[in-house]
């Protein structure tokens, strides 16, 4: 050992550097830590996004079209089966995912004709009992076309690497894309509904069906493509989510609630409500999940800890919600009244 080593070792034995090592091990934990809060924001605005793509076609409907449409979440799982099933026939993600967008606006509309347009005018409880009778019918068909087994997308090689966002922070491409394309999907859609004629129809039968009817509007035909887009938003969302977990039977079940959750929170018929309420219930969810358990552990056990802390971040989701029924039952972002 030379003199400097030897010099170092009875500095640190007498105590002088304790402090420096100390703060220097606390500044490594800190900007740890922050690059992983860092991540998973990016995670909670990622979940956000695939969140408003389903809870814009669901907001679109019930406040256009007055229906509680609970099959919005088997929509979003066709969109998935059908993404994987173009994918593997085209060898290529990006046909795989136009022709499903194509195939799930169809099936919307073909829906709205056949079923849905039965349940206009009726209560809301006859439009939970047929839209539930829409999942089962959706459920087994599924299963007879593609069998109890799951399927995946795989993903092209260009998505399967890292990118640097920030300084120290890699985040996978893939959903960087599911963050960029949503962001111009919210562009889109806002420009459609507040800057087109179809778009000023949309708000106008929002406002006053029978008026536009009376005006020679086919209200009808109007009904069948707002029902088709939010189809084809649901699957948007399914085919963006595929990658990431399997496609399977009922998927888009779960989803759903915290959709629902989503346009209670934004306001009913509030596009910008709803973007604004998925971004804050993807943050809640994904951090929450990522944090509430570390600091469960302070005070539990690792295994209840562990068990506690997602149970605890899905509760703050129902108490926001909770609170904004009380204080504000008209959402964050109402849409213009009736």
């Amino acid at each position: 050992m030379d003199g400097r080593s030897a010099r170092f070792c009875r500095l640190v034995f007498a105590g002088h550097l304790w402090p420096i090592l100390c703060l220097a091990r606390i500044a490594v934990t800190l900007a740890g830590a922050m690059l992983y809060f860092i991540e998973q924001c990016l995670n909670g605005i990622q979940l956000g996004m695939l969140l408003f793509l389903l809870a814009a076609g669901l907001t679109l409907i019930f406040g256009i079209m007055d229906l509680v449409n609970l099959a919005h979440g088997s929509l979003y799982m066709i969109g998935a089966y059908f993404a994987a099933t173009f994918a593997a026939l085209t060898g290529s993600f990006i046909a795989g995912a136009v022709l499903a967008l194509v195939a799930t606006l169809l099936v919307g509309m073909a829906v709205e004709v056949i079923a849905i347009r039965r349940l206009y005018g009726r209560d809301h409880l006859d439009h939970v009992l047929g839209t539930f009778g829409l999942i089962l019918f959706f459920n087994e068909l599924v299963r007879l076309i593609w069998g109890p087994a799951g399927m995946t997308l795989p993903l092209p090689n260009q998505m399967l690497t890292a990118v640097q966002v920030l300084p120290g922070v890699y985040y996978p491409a893939y959903r960087i894309v599911i963050i960029a394309t949503t962001l111009v999907v919210a562009l889109l859609l806002y420009l459609l509904v507040m800057r087109t004629r179809i778009g000023m129809l949309i708000r106008a039968g929002a406002s006053n069906r029978e008026m536009v009817s009376a005006l020679g509007i086919n209200i009808k035909l109007l009904y069948t493509l707002v029902f088709g887009l939010g189809a084809a938003l649901a699957g948007f969302a399914g085919l963006m989510q595929a990658p990431i977990l399997t496609v399977q039977i009922g998927m888009g079940e779960n989803i759903l609630i915290l959709a629902f959750v989503v346009i209670i929170i934004g306001g009913i018929g509030s596009i910008r409500g709803a973007f604004v309420a998925s971004i804050i219930v993807g943050l809640i969810d994904t951090v929450g999940r990522a944090f509430i358990p570390d600091i469960l552990r302070l005070f539990l056990s690792n295994n209840a800890a562990s068990t506690l802390g997602p149970s605890l971040s899905s509760m703050m989701i129902y108490m926001l919600m909770a609170a904004i029924l009380v204080f504000r039952p008209e959402g964050l972002f109402p849409a213009a009244s009736k």
